[in-house]
């Protein structure tokens, strides 16, 4: 029996685990500061509802969501004993259909968790994604700036250097009205435009001459001057204003387009320093007949490149079968807001506990070091050693000047 994981699935354990959780703080604590509130929804939904085959996705028009999106072919799909069609959820955005109900506009929601894409793996590439979504139900290029402005925060906080690039469909769908694209191509033209920089142009070029669309590339090429000519245009100078409050900047980029086919407004995609694939991408869209607007950080992108201070200091008190006190120290420390754990072992193996969890350093205690009301700390970084008496024991006096890992020097 095998005890690998599945392939496109990790595990995540010490500083791997301590650094996405730390971002995870970032993200919630700057969500809640922007005034969103968290939800939780199923991992599980029914099949039709994930893809947008159900009933009510097919009334609405407003939702254009369905086969035509090239996501849903990638949903991992399953039955239960009771033979019902199911699937995990590739997103979040979807199940807004259903939280939104009865809700009092704007309603501002935050979500962090699994989903899940049966597609090829690469290495920033993997099947289970965690998640990181804010979204504002009823709302428009306004609320796309505050979007905007709330991950340039966030990214700001996580030491990532990056740049905005925005787009609008609206835009998009005047050039094809124009080039006189047929209706039934203008979703696929699109989403070949998405592969502007991930395609030889040649290759482009051919696609979009079989589509009636060859003239698309040398528009592109023409420059921002190119699209002031269409109405839309103009959504894209308001929302670079209102960033501009912010004290963001935007790019317009015209091959910013997104994958799913329920945008209608302003797309953007924000490209991290050190990584090629997108780390932030989202949108505006029309959910029964709500403007919306969403945007989702990839948890294991942002923990690629993000440069965040996640080890709290930890001390590990050994106890030479003196757990009482030993317990009593530990208490202290926690009390005090430090993380600390209990050593009850060997004393001859506690150093190479507290070097293989990362413990920055050690108590010893002891019958001798009760006797003389001194108690033996020694950092594990540079070995260095001190003592200190019961009532010098707390966070501020146990701790040894260091590097964090963001390089910065703390005590």
């Amino acid at each position: 029996m095998t005890r690998e994981t599945v392939k496109g699935f990790n595990d995540y354990t010490g500083e791997d685990a301590l650094k996405r959780a730390e971002i995870r703080r970032v993200l919630v604590d700057n969500f809640e500061r922007y005034g969103f509130e968290p939800a939780e929804t199923p991992v599980i939904e029914y099949e039709d509802f994930v893809t947008g085959r159900d009933e009510k996705s097919k009334s609405d028009r407003s939702s254009n969501q369905g086969e035509e999106d090239e996501a849903i072919s990638d949903v991992f799909k399953l039955k239960d004993k009771g033979n019902r069609n199911l699937a995990l959820r590739y997103e979040f955005t979807f199940q807004l259909k259903r939280l939104m109900n009865n809700k009092k506009l704007p309603y501002k929601r935050y979500q962090l968790g699994p989903v899940f894409r049966d597609e090829p793996v690469s290495a920033n590439r993997v099947r289970q994604i965690t998640q990181c979504d804010v979204d504002i139900i009823g709302g428009g290029l306004k609320e796309d700036a505050e979007i905007l402005a709330l991950s340039a925060e966030i990214l700001g906080q996580l030491g990532i250097k990056n740049r905005i690039l925005v787009n609008n469909r609206k835009l998009m769908n005047e050039i094809l009205e124009a080039e006189g694209v047929a209706e039934e191509n203008k979703t696929q033209v699109l989403r070949e435009i998405d592969k502007y920089d991930k395609l030889p142009e040649s290759e482009l070029r051919e696609n979009l001459k079989k589509l009636g669309a060859e003239n698309i590339i040398d528009n592109i090429k023409k420059g921002e001057d190119f699209f002031k000519q269409f109405p839309s245009y103009k959504e894209i100078l308001d929302l670079a204003k209102y960033c501009s409050y912010y004290g963001i900047k935007v790019e317009f980029s015209p091959t910013i387009v997104r994958g799913l086919s329920y945008y209608n407004g302003t797309v953007f995609e924000i490209k991290g320093a050190g990584i090629k694939e997108t780390i932030i991408a989202g949108g505006s869209y029309n959910f029964n007949n709500t403007q919306c607007v969403g945007i989702s950080f990839g948890l294991e992108r942002l923990s690629a490149i993000a440069s965040v201070d996640y080890g709290k200091q930890k001390t590990l008190v050994v106890s030479l079968k003196e757990d009482k006190q030993a317990i009593k120290i530990a208490q202290k420390l926690r009390t005090g807001g430090a993380a600390s754990s209990v050593y009850f072992g060997k004393p001859s193996k506690a150093l190479d506990y507290a070097n293989s969890y990362g413990f920055d350093q050690v108590i010893f205690v002891g019958a001798e070091e009760i006797k003389q009301k001194k108690f033996k700390v020694k950092d594990m970084d540079t070995g260095k050693e001190k003592y200190l008496t019961m009532n010098k024991i707390n966070k501020r006096n146990l701790l040894f000047q260091r590097k964090n890992s963001s390089g910065k020097t703390k005590k």
